[in-house]
């Protein structure tokens, strides 16, 4: 037998609401990475690139390196 929403109270229906945008939240705003490690060589690399950084090296913007194909291979070597 399923119930009906002419069924329910005012208090029912409210928290069958809640509950239902509280599941919708949770799968809209679920981190699919949530538990994975990242890789060694990843971190390492993320090591890096924040030290020079901090060093006083320059910053770009993922625009800045998508308007310039070239800037991607300089940043390889290691000069933006």
């Amino acid at each position: 037998m399923t119930a009906r929403v002419s069924d329910l109270s005012v208090d029912e229906l409210r928290a069958f609401i809640q509950e239902v945008v509280h599941q919708t939240l949770i799968e809209l705003l679920h981190d699919p990475d949530d538990g994975l490690e990242l890789d060694a060589d990843f971190t390492s690399e993320l090591r890096s690139s924040l030290n020079a950084v901090q060093a006083g090296g320059e910053l770009l913007s993922a625009e800045r390196v998508a308007a310039d194909p070239e800037m991607i291979e300089k940043t390889r070597r290691g000069f933006p």
